[in-house]
């Protein structure tokens, strides 16, 4: 039976190697450069990768060639399993990726026309590629979680007995760590929206009048990317823009100008170039709300009173003042303590505080309270605001130990044990796959043994 299903798949790649001689890739002859199984990759689908590379602005060379056909293989021997175990990608989440994809492309590019003329393929084939290669892509990760599904999770104990059995030179290090309260005043938020939107007002009737779009955006907006341009974004997907600027945009005719719009960024007003299907080219004049001295001086002084509170009055803690005094709401309620919105974690390495944070904790002693300072929220728009902060504690930097950094321990090891099941799982379907790579293939420095047989 072995030599049978060797001549039977020697036959097969022969039969696809004269088919695949029809095909052209770019001007070149389409082959096969890999066959894993009954899966056929071909120099297509690694020029392909290489292409989408340079379209997010990576250089390719042999050895990224090299890289891609090696991952290519490894998604082959777990797509090979995921169809002998019936695994299913959902139709909508292929569609999802898939438009995400060509929102993403076409963006890039600028517009759909572009995308077809970089590929050399139409939109009708490109849809077809793609949703291919999305549906086998989910395949393959659905087969890596069901690999890593099987691998028991840690217990403590299991985790005691990785700390303690690990080299020092393996195990993570934990950089200086800080636990932080702040008291957060808002700027006036209202009185400064009004003056923006009065200015643009003003600029909108100076183009409603006949003055050029273009020529008032270089000099009044305050988007760094686009003022220069004379306010063009250029052809984009609708998706990459806040949903309250693509609905204005796509909103207008060609030549309009919009109301005033406001998203995170501050607020816009846009003129529409053109249009084309979920794509649109627009101008827009960005100006955002500006606090002043005034606004600064209010604050800092209501945040002087609050520290001489805590700090000389002795009349409440920090905590209590906090919960008095504070308009950040997600601090306030826990007595003004920082958690890290992604992880849940009151400590914070450096790298994950804010640039003004760090400069005024870099120099404070633990207990300390801070002098008011200026500082932007955590919503990631950089919008500004006043605060104090105390340093509760500082973690200096040390290894990962069992006892003060279980989490962290714990994930290094569920991680290390599934890398490993990925890795025996390769491995075995390594020995157990037919696999043949073209000569021109052949000398890649491949990162895993045993592709060449």
């Amino acid at each position: 039976m072995i030599k049978r299903f060797a001549v039977l798949a020697v036959a097969v790649l022969l039969s696809c190697l004269t088919a695949s001689a029809q095909r052209y890739q770019n001007g070149l002859v389409d082959k096969i450069v890999a066959l894993v199984g009954n899966d056929a990759i071909m120099l297509s689908d690694v020029e392909g990768e290489v292409q989408m590379m340079r379209v997010n602005g990576l250089v390719a060379d042999r050895n990224a060639r090299c890289e891609i056909l090696e991952q290519a293989m490894i998604s082959k021997l777990f797509l090979t399993q995921a169809r002998l175990d019936s695994l299913v990608a959902p139709a909508t989440e292929i569609q999802e990726n898939l438009s995400q994809r060509f929102a993403s492309i076409t963006t890039q590019l600028g517009g759909e026309k572009a995308m077809e003329e970089y590929f050399n393929k139409s939109r009708y084939d490109l849809e077809r590629i793609w949703r291919t290669a999305i549906e086998e892509q989910l395949l393959t990760q659905r087969m890596q979680q069901e690999v890593i599904g099987k691998v028991p999770r840690m217990t403590p104990r299991d985790v005691k007995m990785f700390a303690d059995t690990s080299a020092v030179e393996d195990m993570p290090v934990i950089p200086d760590q800080y636990k932080l309260r702040q008291i957060v005043l808002y700027p006036d938020k209202d009185s400064a929206a009004t003056l923006v939107k009065e200015r643009l007002l003003e600029i909108r009737e100076r183009i409603v009048n006949g003055e050029k779009f273009t020529s008032l955006a270089r000099l009044y907006s305050e988007d760094p990317g686009s003022a220069t341009r004379g306010g063009e974004l250029g052809m984009a997907n609708k998706t990459v823009y806040w949903p309250a600027f693509s609905d204005a945009a796509t909103a207008l005719k060609v030549d309009q100008v919009s109301p005033i719009v406001e998203t995170p960024d501050g607020f816009h007003i846009i003129q529409m170039i053109e249009k084309e299907g979920d794509m649109f080219n627009a101008r827009h004049i960005l100006i955002k709300p500006k606090y002043t001295a005034d606004d600064r001086n209010k604050a800092f002084a209501r945040l002087d009173s609050i520290r001489t509170l805590i700090v000389e009055d002795s009349l409440m803690t920090f905590e209590q003042a906090a919960w008095a005094f504070s308009e950040d709401f997600k601090t306030r309620t826990n007595g003004g303590m920082m958690v890290d919105e992604s992880t849940g974690s009151a400590v914070f390495e450096k790298d994950q505080l804010k640039p003004n944070d760090y400069i005024v904790l870099r120099d404070m002693s633990i207990g300390e309270v801070s002098d008011p300072f200026e500082s932007v929220d955590n919503e990631g728009r950089g919008n500004t605001i006043y605060k104090i902060i105390k340093l509760e504690e500082i973690i200096p930097s040390h290894v990962a130990t069992y006892d003060g950094d279980f989490d962290i321990l714990t994930t290094v090891a569920n991680n290390r044990n599934a890398n490993k099941a990925i890795d025996e799982f390769i491995t075995e379907k390594q020995k157990t796959t037919y696999i043949v790579i073209d000569p021109v293939f052949s000398g890649c420095n491949f990162t895993r043994q045993g592709w060449i047989k």
